[in-house]
């Protein structure tokens, strides 16, 4: 897996080079990268099918016991196989869309790097190699929704989405790293060889409530689906992969991987029950009130999800195989109609159904792979989306959590799905109006053929599950169910069951929705209020809010006050003390220290005295040179303490320091604004107040310090090795010079770096009416 993986990144990044030298041929080797990883992975699959787990480890941290660790097993497996296949068809049908597109180059690599991150994330045994993947995968989905950075919708949903799922990402985090507080695992394999680990641990309830969050944002689950609609601004590639085969399914993905560890809690089963349903529902409401195809694709995406959510809460065998044959069936119908209506909007310029009609004939291969698509989204024997139907609601009859709860919820999806494939099948093509939509292109080889083989599938796998895909299902189901091995019969036909007279009402009820479709647009209006309270509304009024916010703030701390800066500066640090002080105050001797101070010897008496009326002399003056001068005394008076207390270098440095302060004060001394003198007196006392805080504070450290040392092994190495192997008798020096050397020669760089970058600010000549 990581020579694929690097692969992967080497091809990504010769993306634009090669589109430079092959121009539209760049489609071979950027087709051929999937297919053959694809290749590979099914080449596996007798391994897997058979309950063996494909292993690679690669040492990557040792230390942190974090390493490039990959399984596949029939889970990962399954979602690998989706990724890749997916993936070589949205290569070649981007080609097509992206035809003369001149960074289409650009376009290849992120794909790819997408790409690469998703087959990641499924393989990755370790926790954060897939952590990694995870926000890989944020990131290039940012950079793919606001592909076109000319568009300020675009721009806009690209940074909803990272900010969302984003936040997700941090959550995750934290979920990871509870779990190996808690168990002291960091793969997957270890954990789930003792799933229950967890349950009894204080650390289970919020690594659950954080894992839920992360992938709640990443799966779009109520409340955090307005994302993805709004991602529907990215180019039609980008949505068909992302956001209906891979991305969102990612947090699907790990919670199915996570369900041996969580399921058996209340909150875990409610949870995604209660979440998963009404995102269903909501979602196939949401879709009906739309006339743009992507949106309606969106919406509905939202709402499977859901149902797959669904599935996972009530957690049984049955609804977890129910589970992977529909989240197998959506992928396929789905990628095909987002394919679809991507043609559509090519060919025709516009994607919004009330304009499309009688499009079978100027587009006939993208009528047939809709058409077929469609109709294994309604559920229509004998498509495999009409097996994965029949097994949600057997699963949901089956559930022991709110049954006719959870059937409800199922079953008006299910409905929603019928009147949305009659609406893209039957209304934009066979319908025959008096006035055809004007096709200004028909779409070709690369626009049609990608969703055909989709829809075909789709076809296939009803059909013939047995033959193609049954085993694979049945080894993902044991990878999540981690118990003996799952016995999974796929067929059309299992007689006169409940479920089949529920799948035959539902088809009923969908065609009278979809027959009566206007009388539900009329109650749009009516809802159009609710809206402004929806998570959408609230995400722009909270980050506006929090825009206006950090403009304030950043106006308020950082308004050009040098003053201010070292005021806020100082408060922060002070206040930061005495909050640690007060929460744990050690003893000092204040006793003891007082004596001491009848034993200062009279040369130190005498520099205390100088710095003191300097200072009080300073606060006095009006001048700015007085100000200079009596500055540069308080710091040769300091080098003199440094000099008492056997510091010599340390004195030597300050020495140096003052002189050349002084020096370039007095060059700069007629460039310098007027003297500004604090003639309010409470201003001046804050400033004095605020002073005397900082050295009370500061003095109250270094007495801690003084009577409370720290026990350091590094004090006494440095001790010993100093001389012996540096050959220098002072220790900062041999420290910052042999041990930090290389600290010191960043400090050095950024100094060098600031130096240059004055230089060249002085060498500079505005123009008169400039100003510098």
């Amino acid at each position: 897996m990581l020579i694929i993986l690097l692969t992967c990144f080497l091809i990504a990044f010769l993306a634009p080079w090669l589109f430079k030298l092959l121009r539209s041929y760049v489609v071979v080797p950027m087709v051929l990268l999937p297919a053959g990883i694809f290749a590979y992975l099914c080449s596996l699959l007798p391994t897997v099918v058979a309950g063996n787990s494909v292993m690679q480890v690669y040492k990557w941290v040792p230390s942190l016991n974090i390493n490039l660790q990959f399984r596949l097993d029939g889970l990962s497996l399954l979602f690998a196989l989706l990724i890749s296949f997916f993936g070589a068809l949205v290569m070649l049908y981007s080609a097509g869309y992206l035809k003369d597109h001149k960074l289409l180059g650009r376009f290849y690599l992120i794909l790819t790097l997408f790409m690469a991150a998703m087959l990641g994330l499924v393989t990755s045994d370790n926790f954060f190699c897939l952590f990694l993947f995870w926000e890989i995968t944020s990131i290039t989905s940012y950079l793919l929704i606001g592909f076109e950075s000319n568009s300020t919708k675009a721009r806009a949903s690209a940074w909803q989405a990272l900010l969302v799922t984003g936040m997700g990402g941090l959550a995750l985090m934290g979920c990871f790293i509870l779990i190996t507080l808690a168990t002291g695992s960091i793969t997957f394999s270890q954990l789930l060889l003792q799933p229950k680990i967890l349950e009894a641990h204080p650390y289970f309830m919020p690594a659950l409530l954080l894992l839920l969050l992360g992938c709640f944002t990443k799966s779009a689950q109520f409340p955090f689906h307005f994302w993805l609609p709004n991602a529907m601004a990215a180019p039609t590639p980008v949505s068909a992969y992302l956001h209906s085969a891979t991305m969102v399914k990612a947090g699907i993905y790990l919670l199915a991987r996570l369900t041996p560890v969580f399921t058996g809690s209340e909150v875990w089963e409610y949870t995604l029950i209660a979440t998963g349903g009404v995102t269903a529902v909501l979602g196939a409401f949401l879709a009906l009130q739309h006339t743009d195809m992507k949106a309606i694709l969106a919406y509905t995406t939202i709402s499977a999800l859901g149902l797959i959510v669904l599935m996972l809460g009530i957690g049984t065998t049955d609804a977890l195989t129910a589970m992977l044959v529909f989240l197998l069936a959506h992928a396929l119908y789905k990628g095909t109609l987002f394919l679809a209506a991507g043609a559509i909007d090519h060919s025709t310029g516009t994607r919004v159904i009330t304009k499309l009609n009688g499009l079978a004939k100027a587009m006939p291969f993208t009528a047939v792979a809709t058409t077929l698509a469609a109709l294994s989204m309604a559920g229509v024997m004998p498509f495999f989306g009409f097996i994965g139907k029949e097994l949600l609601y057997a699963a949901a009859l089956k559930s022991e959590l709110y049954v006719w709860v959870v059937f409800g919820f199922t079953f008006i999806a299910g409905v929603a799905y019928v009147t949305v494939a009659l609406l893209l099948a039957y209304g934009i093509f066979w319908h025959k109006p008096k006035h055809p939509t004007k096709v200004a292109h028909p779409p070709g080889l690369k626009l049609y053929l990608p969703p055909l083989i989709l829809a075909i599938l789709g076809v296939a796998f009803g059909l013939a599950p047995q033959f193609f895909i049954t085993q694979l299902l049945a080894s993902a189901a044991q990878s999540i169910t981690g118990s003996g091995i799952v016995q999974l019969k796929l067929s059309l036909w299992h007689g006169f069951t409940a479920e089949l007279v529920f799948s035959l009402v539902t088809l009923l009820l969908g065609l009278l929705l979809y027959l009566y479709r206007s009388s539900l647009k009329s109650f749009v209006p009516v809802l159009a209020p609710i809206y402004k309270w929806g998570p959408n509304k609230l995400y722009q009024k909270s980050f506006d809010g929090f825009l206006h916010f950090a403009k304030k703030f950043t106006s308020t701390i950082q308004n050009g006050n040098l003053r201010r800066y070292i005021i806020y500066m100082v408060l922060f640090f002070s206040v930061l003390l005495m909050y640690v002080f007060w929460l744990e105050t050690p003893h000092i001797l204040f006793r003891t220290r007082a004596q001491l101070l009848q034993q200062i010897p009279f040369h130190e008496v005498v520099v205390f005295v100088l710095i003191t009326a300097a200072l009080l002399f300073l606060l006095g003056t009006r001048s700015r040179l007085t100000s200079i001068v009596v500055m540069g005394l308080v710091g040769y008076s300091a080098a003199l303490i440094y000099i008492l207390f056997g510091a010599p270098d340390v004195a030597a440095t300050q020495f140096l320091i003052e002189t050349l302060t002084v020096v370039i004060f007095v060059m700069l001394l007629h460039k310098l604004p007027a003297f500004t003198y604090l003639s309010h007196q409470f201003r001046k006392y804050n400033y004095i107040a605020i002073s005397v805080l900082f050295g009370v504070v500061m003095t109250y450290t270094m007495l801690l310090v003084q009577d409370h040392g720290v026990d350091s092994e590094l004090k006494e190495y440095y001790g010993k090795v100093s001389y012996a192997e540096a050959r220098g008798r002072n220790i900062v020096n041999v420290i910052l010079v042999d041990f930090r050397a290389l600290d010191t020669l960043g400090e050095i760089t950024v100094l060098a770096v600031a130096a240059l970058g004055m230089f060249a600010l002085l060498r500079m000549k505005p123009e008169k009416e400039d100003k510098l």
